[in-house]
């Protein structure tokens, strides 16, 4: 950290003042001082915002921004809200949701990732569900899934029905104290594993990247700025 540096005349600097000659005195004129980096991370809903909020963070400012809203609409509202204020970092986090009764979707998913790309921001994007990576904590998955079954997979796991309670405010508050004080979950682990399906499958579609999450470098980013 800058060794804060007190404030002196510029006259008395001039002048030549015999105090300046104390031990301690800086002959600056300017108090230097920290700046902490900015982040905007923009996600689709709460239980991203209220994951990401429960870490320590202190070197840095964080504004977390869920919307509501997936894909390109998600990066195109990103978009307008830094006309308004400049970041050192944004993250747009959203995942690919898939269904199979909708068209276009592997466009929208790939356009968003593209999108945020163009603009220089972050993506932490996940296929097919966010949820990925608390599985990721407990155990490697390579195969080709939905949203379902890491549903049901947490749901054995924490001894609750995920799909019904799991997203609910209440339950998602704790999840990511859960996973730090559960000792069959590890987060090293689950940045190892997501780092490996991500560095098996880059040469790929963003559509076609299954299983993938890159949330993994979100949160190295904010372990950085962690209370020490």
């Amino acid at each position: 950290m800058p060794k804060k540096t007190s404030l002196v005349k510029i006259t008395d600097i001039r002048g030549e003042k015999p105090w300046l000659r104390k031990v301690g005195i800086s002959p600056y004129p300017v108090e230097s001082i920290d700046k902490k980096r900015t982040f905007l991370i923009v996600c689709e809903g709460y239980t991203e915002k209220l994951y990401f909020n429960s870490f320590q963070v202190v070197t840095a400012k964080i504004k977390l921004c869920p919307l509501g809203c997936s894909k390109t609409k998600l990066v195109e509202c990103t978009i307008a809200m830094v006309r308004d204020e400049q970041y050192d970092e944004v993250w747009c986090v959203f995942d690919m949701d898939f269904k199979p009764d909708v068209l276009g979707q592997f466009e929208d998913y790939n356009n968003a990732i593209i999108m945020a790309k163009q603009h220089g921001f972050e993506t932490g994007y996940s296929n097919d569900a966010f949820e990925l990576w608390f599985v990721l904590h407990y155990q490697f998955v390579d195969q080709e899934l939905l949203r379902p079954y890491y549903f049901e997979t947490l749901g054995t796991l924490w001894n609750i029905d995920y799909e019904r309670d799991g997203k609910k405010q209440s339950f998602a508050t704790k999840i990511y104290h859960k996973l730090e004080s559960d000792e069959r979950s590890s987060q090293q682990s689950a940045i190892r594993n997501a780092r490996k399906l991500y560095e098996n499958q880059r040469d790929k579609q963003y559509h076609l990247q299954n299983p993938v999450t890159m949330v993994y470098k979100l949160v190295e980013t904010l372990n950085s700025h962690l209370r020490s």
